[in-house]
Parts: structure tokens; C-alpha cells; sequence
């Protein structure tokens, strides 16, 4: 097929096989580079607040998802939430085999609109469930390097 073909309807379209050799790097991004910051300097997670709908964004933003204001006010956020869902890993990327499963969840921050997805630790998978009460465990200061995994996992609590 060449490149001047023109599909005229969608039942005409074919597959173009090939290989396409993508390069590219994945910015944080104001909001991110703060985040990220916050969590390497200080151990803590931070969110932005909109001040039309008090809404609070965990990973932050610079504009609200619901009525575009722009979003300047940053404030503390607990390091706790719930586990909202999870699934246990038991192969990795390239589908070997782990040596022991690992849990991944999205975790809803207390006190926000938001979460993120991150392993779990100190539990066994047959103990997690939804709703279960988290609280992150950060990196020692020393090994932090600017990434989502200066938290190394969060751990139940309560």
C-alpha cells in the first residue's frame, strides 16, 4: 500500500505492517516536577486545591478536570488512604515469573479527589481488601531520587 492510498470507506481499510522506531521522554511537568520534589525533600504528598470546587488533586494539577480554573494553591496532603482496588502481579514485564507475587492497588488519599497506583507491603495478598487503610512508607532521604518510587509501597494500618 502506498502512501498516496486513500481510504474512501472504513470497511476499505487494511493493516500497514512495519516497524516504527519511537524515541521519546516523559516529562513530569510543572505540576509533577513539584510533586515529585516534595516527596524526595520532605517526605510528603502534596495535592492542588481548586477554589471553585473544592475539589483536591493527588497526583496535582494545573487546572481543574471539572471547570478548567487554573489551579495555584498547593496544599499538604495525608500520606494514608484506603485501597480502592488491586490485583496481584505474579510475572513481570516480560512475563517471567516473580519469586514472590506482588500487589499493586490504586490507593484514594485520605482527604482528596485523587490517588495513586503503587505497590502494597507488609501484607500478605490473601489479607488485602478493598477499603483496607494504607499509609505510604517513604524511601530514607538518602535514596530518594525524585520518583514515585521514593515511596516504597504502602503498608496496612489501624
Amino acid at each position: 500500500m502506498s502512501l498516496m492510498y486513500r481510504i474512501q470507506h472504513p470497511r476499505d481499510a487494511l493493516v500497514w505492517e512495519g516497524e516504527i522506531p519511537l524515541f521519546s521522554r516523559y516529562t513530569m511537568g510543572i505540576a509533577g516536577e513539584r510533586f515529585f520534589r516534595e516527596i524526595m525533600e520532605n517526605g510528603r504528598l502534596m495535592g492542588t486545591r481548586c477554589p471553585e470546587c473544592d475539589l483536591i488533586y493527588v497526583p496535582p494539577r494545573l487546572y481543574c478536570e471539572q471547570c478548567f480554573a487554573h489551579l495555584d494553591e498547593w496544599v499538604e496532603v495525608p500520606s494514608t488512604g484506603q485501597v480502592h482496588t488491586y490485583t496481584i502481579v505474579h510475572a513481570d514485564l516480560d512475563g517471567n515469573p516473580l519469586e514472590e507475587p506482588r500487589i499493586l492497588a490504586f490507593i484514594h488519599i485520605d482527604g482528596t479527589d485523587g490517588g495513586l497506583v503503587h505497590y502494597l507491603g507488609e501484607v500478605d495478598p490473601d489479607q488485602v481488601c478493598i477499603g483496607m487503610c494504607v499509609e505510604a512508607v517513604f524511601k530514607d532521604k538518602a535514596e530518594r531520587k525524585g520518583g514515585i518510587l521514593d515511596i516504597a509501597y504502602f503498608r496496612p494500618v489501624g
